[in-house]
């Protein structure tokens, strides 16, 4: 056992629940990822706490102080104590039996050793524990592979990934997360493994891969997935991207490196990292060669629109994320070479308010991952465009209209379709002149050229 004398800030609520089980005479620690988190500088996302106490003792002692107690997994040893409406975790030393699916274990149970608990675990910078009675507590070397950068695991990789093949993508997550690198053993036995990922759940690889994509340096998580073999489990459509040269003066890379650089040029919102990820990915079903040898992907963009639609509705994605994700994979061919204010608002309406700067922010990023700069600037005066429409509340649709139905049923007009074509004529005339949307102007110009 490696001891270490240093000081961890842990919040007061934290220290409250710690210093309660020390008062039972219990042994207890702060452990996992708020340990970890701690010694990198980083402000951990949660803090875990683990006791040698069971947890109908924890729910006794706790109960006893009118805290509340939420009994989240009594099966697994693990008990929700709530302090100032925040939520802790209490989780019992434990030995995990066998793991029959590869998510979670047949059964678990209680052990009064630390370190059998601490050896349960994934990777050794997850291994550690802290009190500040004791100080740091490190069985396993998760100071030096913390030092070093190294994500390794804590025994034989092969083990920890058979337990939980999640564990796979979370090696990943912590690569890109934090700037580490797999030593060889773990990635060699992520590779070797990478088809347990099948036995976990759609929802649980979603949430792993979203934190993947999140980051500010995505790029180098999606490259390891794909040298691990895991992105052609989790996303099997890129596997005709790898090496696709597109054989087009405007691209100097093939499709998948094309969709690195994309990804990397753009914002951490999830629904612009998603469809930077997948915009082009309709590509390699679509590629055509003319007669001078040049590739073309004609309507390439409907293409990488249904499998996109295909690919999250699989991976469970929420319809609004579904729908916001296709509509800038759709729309990120557009092309800006006129900048009538028409133009301009039917591009509002087909993309929508919320989508309109991720729109931009894609297109841009996709001409920076491309040999041809020239199209940004058309790029920027249409969102200059688009924000002065906005700006100044112009009309956009129908219902927009200083006129409606009734009013054109006053003018003869009968109810059905014909109703429908004749405002549609008349938005087409007030999105080119805004100031033209005036009731008795409207009424005119139906009577002149309609009647």
């Amino acid at each position: 056992m490696y001891k270490l004398n240093i000081k961890i800030n842990i919040p007061s609520s934290v220290s409250y629940i710690m210093k309660t089980l020390e008062m039972f005479n219990y042994e207890v620690y702060i452990v996992g990822g708020s340990v970890r988190d701690s010694l990198l500088k980083r402000i951990p996302k949660d803090w875990d706490v683990t006791t040698n106490a069971s947890p109908r003792e924890i729910i006794t002692i706790f109960k006893s102080l009118d805290c509340k107690v939420v009994e989240t997994g009594l099966k697994h040893g693990t008990v929700t104590v709530v302090i100032n409406n925040n939520h802790y975790e209490v989780t019992t030393f434990r030995i995990d039996g066998k793991y029959s699916d590869c998510r979670k274990p047949d059964c678990v149970s209680f052990t009064e050793s630390l370190k059998e608990d601490l050896s349960r675990r994934d990777f050794t910078i997850n291994a550690m524990a802290y009190n500040n009675k004791v100080g740091l507590i490190d069985y396993f070397e998760g100071i030096k592979h913390l030092n070093n950068k190294i994500i390794t695991s804590v025994g034989k990789p092969d083990d920890r990934f058979n337990e939980d093949a999640l564990r796979m993508l979370r090696a990943v997550r912590l690569s890109t997360t934090l700037g580490f690198s797999l030593d060889s053993k773990t990635s060699t036995s992520i590779f070797k493994n990478r088809n347990l990922i099948k036995n976990i759940s759609t929802e649980r690889i979603r949430d792993e891969f979203i934190r993947i994509l999140i980051p500010s340096n995505p790029l180098s998580g999606i490259e390891l997935l794909r040298s691990l073999g895991l992105l052609e489990i989790i996303l099997p459509e890129f596997q005709k991207c790898y090496g696709f040269e597109q054989r087009n003066p405007n691209h100097d890379k093939d499709v998948y490196y094309h969709i690195l650089n994309v990804l990397e040029n753009t914002s951490n919102k999830l629904e612009i990292r998603l469809a930077a990820l997948l915009h082009d990915i309709g590509k390699p079903s679509t590629f055509t060669l003319d007669e001078n040898g040049i590739g073309h992907f004609y309507k390439h963009h409907l293409e990488s629109e249904d499998i996109t639609r295909k690919v999250l509705d699989r991976l469970r994605f929420d319809n609004r994320t579904i729908d916001n994700v296709c509509i800038l994979v759709r729309e990120h061919m557009s092309r800006y070479d006129s900048l009538k204010i028409k133009n301009a608002k039917k591009l509002i309406n087909r993309v929508g308010i919320d989508n309109l700067n991720s729109l931009f922010e894609l297109q841009i990023a996709d001409i920076k991952g491309s040999t041809n700069r020239d199209s940004i600037d058309k790029v920027l005066d249409m969102k200059a465009a688009c924000e002065r429409i906005l700006n100044e509340k112009q009309p956009l649709s129908i219902k927009d209209l200083d006129i409606n139905g009734n009013d054109l049923i006053k003018l003869g007009f009968k109810q059905g379709k014909q109703i429908g074509k004749v405002l549609n004529e008349l938005l087409d005339v007030v999105l080119e002149e805004p100031e033209f949307n005036k009731k008795d102007k409207l009424i005119d110009y139906v009577k002149s050229k309609m009647t």
